[in-house]
């Protein structure tokens, strides 16, 4: 049985407040809606994003606030987000109510979708704060952090761009 080790939940001000962050933005030229189609897809993040072995919703659609999803990272450890925003088509946010691995106080991240000239914007921000137990992290994190999450903003625009080619 799969033991959860709860965490803090959040709210916008620690996206800003957090002692671990990344922002990176994603310009593609495709539109807003397809776009936010590859971030909540049913098979999201599995199809693009580095070391995602599974991920899956939990409830029926429409997803919105409340809505909650499993992932899991290198087959090893899982994360249970709950989704406290959800503007359909602009915006998402989520904390990470559990995890099946200890270290982490509190995790979120924030998605914000817009149009561009050319296409459109992804706005991805991760904040991350460690428990005791993953402390010893945190002088590394940030930069562990932007790498993690700048090696998946590069896997979803290869998957974005296989389909303008196609």
């Amino acid at each position: 049985m799969t033991r959860w080790h709860p965490l803090t939940p959040t709210d916008d001000a620690f996206l800003d407040s957090a002692p671990i962050r990344t922002v990176k933005v994603l310009e593609v030229p495709v539109s807003v809606e397809r776009l936010w189609e590859a971030l909540t897809a049913d098979d999201a993040l599995v199809g693009w994003g580095a070391g995602v072995t599974k991920m899956q919703w939990l409830g029926p659609k429409p997803r919105g606030v409340g809505t909650v999803r499993e992932v899991t990272l290198g087959g090893v450890l899982t994360v249970r987000e709950q989704f406290y925003r959800w503007d359909e088509g602009k915006r998402k946010s989520f904390f990470v109510a559990a995890s099946t691995a200890p270290g982490i106080r509190r995790f979120a991240e924030d998605y914000v979708v817009e149009s561009t000239a050319t296409g459109s914007r992804l706005t991805w921000k991760v904040s991350v704060e460690p428990s005791h137990l993953g402390g010893l992290i945190a002088p590394v994190g940030a930069p562990v952090l932007a790498i993690m999450i700048g090696t998946m903003v590069t896997g979803l625009r290869k998957h974005l761009a296989q389909e303008v080619v196609q």
